[in-house]
């Protein structure tokens, strides 16, 4: 049912006549009549008083069905930097009436996961700013040190602060319910791989390999070689892994940041080059993102620069973005690196 429809339903229910409404609303009866008819569409500022006036929720008014109501909630996490907190409690309580009542529904669960996450980066991003005014006023503030290095995701040197083990418990008991899920199993190796538990991780991606028989299996065996401190040996088996899975857009990407954390930084580059090259379209901006990184690490901000300006363009032709955070954040990105040149 169209917005017209929906008005003149709600109007006939209401037993008004069209001037009735049109004076509420202060509007020509008219002006009802073409939205009634499809000739015209109410003033979007118009909506919420609508909806008042019916006593409805604007998703009601647009007959908005849960599918839709959704994507446009997967759409806000994606487009807005800082959530609106009304939306999110109006979205939260959706969200979670929608989970109750349906017990095999994963989505709505996810989606809350995301909200919070999204607010909880915010939240980060604010305490990081908070702790860099403070050291600007005491720069041997050692609390406020270490209140950015908690905002920023960073390393403290407590190991107890730095262990993952009650992930890594999570997921073993994860793994052992689903022994089959081969992704299930890289969520722990990377938790176990964190913490240094490298015999654990060894015995694990055994495991993995009897339902996994992808390059993820090659790429984990390097991993735990690199970080037990085999890095020729490591090199040796990633690129085996080249050769075996030439094709594989993910591989040469991989590769790539194997190279970068090497400190390779153009044979990093030309792997991110080739991941761009034979990946399909429409294109992840990863490599772009990898590549304008170790640019700006090098100093050379003009071609960090070109880089975010190819994501810009990718996201514009091969996705139909072009405005929101997923945008708005290059852009950012952009004009720092023009600061810093």
């Amino acid at each position: 049912m169209n917005i017209g429809n929906k008005i003149k339903t709600l109007r006939t229910q209401k037993g008004i006549t069209q001037e009735t409404l049109a004076v509420a609303l202060g509007v020509s009866p008219q002006a009802v009549s073409k939205w009634e008819t499809g000739a015209g569409m109410p003033d979007i500022l118009l909506l919420p008083e609508l909806s008042a006036y019916f006593g409805i929720t604007l998703d009601a008014l647009f007959d908005l069905t849960e599918e839709m109501r959704l994507e446009r909630i997967q759409n806000m996490l994606w487009d807005e930097r800082v959530l609106d907190p009304q939306t999110v409690q109006t979205e939260t309580a959706f969200l979670l009436a929608k989970a109750q009542r349906d017990q095999e529904d994963a989505e709505s669960l996810k989606l809350l996961a995301e909200i919070e996450n999204h607010q909880a980066q915010t939240h980060r991003f604010q305490a990081a700013q908070y702790a860099k005014r403070a050291l600007a006023r005491k720069h041997d503030y050692k609390d406020a040190h270490g209140e950015l290095v908690a905002a920023e995701g960073g390393q403290f040197a407590d190991w107890y602060m730095t262990t993952h083990h009650k992930l890594i418990d999570w997921y073993k008991a994860f793994v052992k319910k689903h022994p089959d899920y081969a992704r299930g199993y890289l969520w722990l190796l990377d938790q176990l791989m964190a913490d240094h538990r490298f015999e654990e991780a060894s015995n694990y991606l055994t495991q993995m390999a009897r339902v996994d028989h992808s390059f993820r299996v090659p790429l984990y065996q390097g991993h735990i070689a690199w970080l037990s401190g085999r890095q020729e040996e490591a090199f040796v088996i990633w690129q085996q892994m080249c050769q075996e899975y030439d094709n594989d857009w993910l591989v040469w990407l991989a590769m790539g940041d194997n190279l970068a954390r090497a400190g390779r930084f153009e044979e990093a580059r030309q792997h991110y080059r080739k991941a761009l090259s034979i990946q399909p379209a429409p294109k992840y901006v990863d490599a772009l993102k990898s590549i304008a990184q170790l640019y700006e690490r090098e100093g050379n901000f003009q071609a960090a620069m070109e880089a975010l300006q190819e994501e810009i363009q990718i996201l514009a032709t091969q996705w139909d973005t072009r405005t929101g955070e997923t945008v708005d954040r290059v852009h950012r990105e952009i004009a720092r690196l023009k600061n810093l040149g």
